[in-house]
């Protein structure tokens, strides 16, 4: 057994066909764990499964029907990961609610209707573990992104409250909240090189964040290693979140 001791864990990553999921699929994959890819693109999921050799269901967090039918083809779980999310463009002033509520139907509560789908199993066998991508736009705003940052800031109390619920039920619940990082969706962003600089400038790791340092994260709440570890969000953004007051004018206090 490794020191996470993850093998033969049944772990569930829903939006796995994107970078982070398809991360964490594959770190899930590397620690010998048996997992479940779901997505709502059926082609891409297979292709991320086919690689890691995982098994791939195609499956819309929106629809109860749809994970139903997801939980009855894959049976019971270990971990559950909920990562499925989009983001879109939206000023509130012009938002209107059709948009706003098809991203919180997917950002948050889709999110509860995998728990309660998944977590049904965990609930009635005392043991299990909850991990949601949350991000770190949930405690800082990110303007002009229509729901996205309030369906986040949902997503980590949505975490705490489960936890309370189901802690003395067996089953752990933890957040996971990614800063800058580069993935697929976000490669345009650093096709300038001044515009990666000027990002890369305001973390103190002076790097963004890799797919693989949120999977990480991931595997550790979702491993035994954190048993006593519930209710808890680890942000994972090489400390940019912390950097609030370093971006105030201070003449004397400046440092290169």
């Amino acid at each position: 057994m490794s020191w996470l001791g993850l093998e033969g864990k049944v772990a569930v990553v829903t939006g796995a066909a994107g970078g982070i999921g398809n991360a964490i699929a594959k770190a899930f994959s590397d620690a010998g764990a048996e997992v479940m890819l779901l997505d709502l693109d059926q082609a891409a999921v297979q292709d991320a499964a086919d690689s890691i050799r995982a098994r791939a269901f195609a499956c819309d967090v929106t629809h109860p029907e749809s994970i139903a039918a997801t939980v009855e083809a894959i049976g019971s779980v270990d971990i559950l990961v909920n990562n499925a999310a989009f983001l879109a463009p939206g000023n509130l002033d012009l938002t209107d609610i059709e948009s706003w509520q098809k991203m919180l139907d997917v950002n948050l509560t889709g999110y509860l209707r995998c728990a309660q789908a998944f977590g049904a199993g965990m609930l009635a066998r005392g043991s299990g573990a909850l991990v949601h991508v949350g991000s770190i736009s949930g405690s800082h705003q990110q303007a002009f992104s229509n729901a996205y940052s309030a369906s986040k800031a949902g997503v980590s109390m949505l975490s705490r409250q489960l936890a309370y619920e189901w802690g003395p039920r067996g089953v752990r619940s933890n957040v996971v909240s990614p800063g800058l990082v580069r993935t697929p969706l976000s490669e345009s962003f650093y096709a300038d090189p001044k515009t990666k600089a000027a990002r890369e400038s305001v973390v103190p790791l002076r790097r963004i964040g890799r797919v693989e340092d949120i999977a990480d994260a991931v595997l550790y709440f979702a491993s035994d290693r954190a048993g006593y570890v519930t209710g808890q969000e680890v942000i994972v953004d090489g400390g940019y979140a912390q950097t609030l007051m370093n971006h105030v004018p201070r003449p004397g206090y400046a440092h290169d």
